[in-house]
């Protein structure tokens, strides 16, 4: 089958890998444009066409799939399947017709929960059971297609939204390849979504890793879990930002006594491991944190090298 594969960051990357591994034809590679990084500003490609040059396959950097230049290259590839994942840019009707067998996306969640960007962060956010990867029949809508193929995951009790990124990365190639063999030989069954049950994952930026302490350490937990490595989760200590990597919560009954007593966000107990953040409800043992300007740490090792004391009040903007 002459594949078309559309995407761009890492999590793209082993699908894309299947699928050159397999007898199947990658005839192109779409993926976002090269960006400035650093303070350098040097060029940087995605980890997409990294591999693909590697593999030395034609590479498409449109800055807007919707031009009639890139739709006359794409045109000329002649796909029967073009493959999505996480590309980054809608793709117009025209694009989704043009393949005998349509366009099919990956997708890092169980829809037609967490639909969007962001479905692997929001899952620990969330408090999620399980996740997982859907192979949906892409159509006009974001993430609404037909379901074509589900494979469930059960989080671990610390996972992070990194390490569910690399297990869920992982499932993707397997399953599209089981796809494409099914759509070959007849043998596929589309769902349709229940939109009754739809949710959500709004796209993550640095402010959504803003602790607000007024909150339950459980929900801060998560959304320290959540967004380990990115973008993280962080307050702010003598003015300087203070990244949050590594929590457990903590029950009442583990504190003083009197703790109950300060505002949410003041640092009720100091040990040498860690030190403990009065919440809205419970408290938060901080594990593993990062200074500005610093490396990340674990707290014994911050705690020797800066003075801490009870009674600090941990902010959710610099001051």
């Amino acid at each position: 089958m002459r594949v078309v594969f559309m995407g761009t960051p890492d999590f793209a990357v082993e699908t894309l890998k299947s699928l050159l591994q397999s007898r199947h034809e990658v005839v192109g590679v779409v993926t976002q444009p090269d960006k400035p990084k650093g303070r350098g500003g040097k060029m940087q490609c995605s980890p997409v066409k990294e591999v693909a040059v590697e593999a030395g396959l034609p590479i498409y950097q449109p800055q807007r799939v919707r031009d009639e230049v890139f739709l006359y290259e794409l045109r000329k590839l002649h796909p029967d399947v073009i493959i999505v994942v996480a590309f980054g840019q809608i793709l117009s009707k025209e694009i989704l017709e043009l393949p005998k067998y349509g366009c099919l996306n990956v997708h890092a969640s169980l829809l037609p929960k967490l639909r969007g960007a962001a479905p692997i962060q929001w899952s620990v956010i969330d408090g999620d059971k399980e996740s997982g990867v859907t192979i949906q029949q892409m159509d006009e809508g974001i993430d609404t297609g037909d379901i074509l193929l589900v494979e469930k995951y059960q989080l671990e009790e610390k996972e992070t939204g990194g390490s569910l990124f690399d297990k869920l990365a992982k499932l993707g190639g397997p399953m599209i390849l089981q796809v494409l063999e099914d759509v070959e030989n007849g043998n596929l069954h589309p769902v349709p979504q229940n939109e009754e049950e739809h949710t959500y994952a709004k796209m993550l930026s640095k402010a959504t890793g803003q602790i607000d302490f007024s909150k339950p350490a459980v929900q801060i937990e998560r959304l320290i879990r959540g967004l380990n490595p990115w973008p993280s989760a962080y307050c702010f200590l003598d003015g300087k930002m203070l990244k949050i990597w590594e929590a457990d919560v903590v029950t009442k009954e583990a504190v003083l006594a009197d703790a109950q007593e300060e505002q949410p966000g003041t640092i009720i107990a100091i040990n040498k491991d860690s030190f403990v953040i009065k919440t809205g409800k419970e408290y938060l043992k901080v594990l593993s944190v990062q200074l500005e300007g610093k490396k990340r740490m674990d707290t014994a090792s911050f705690l020797r090298g800066y003075t801490v004391e009870k009674g600090t009040v941990l902010l959710s903007e610099r001051k």
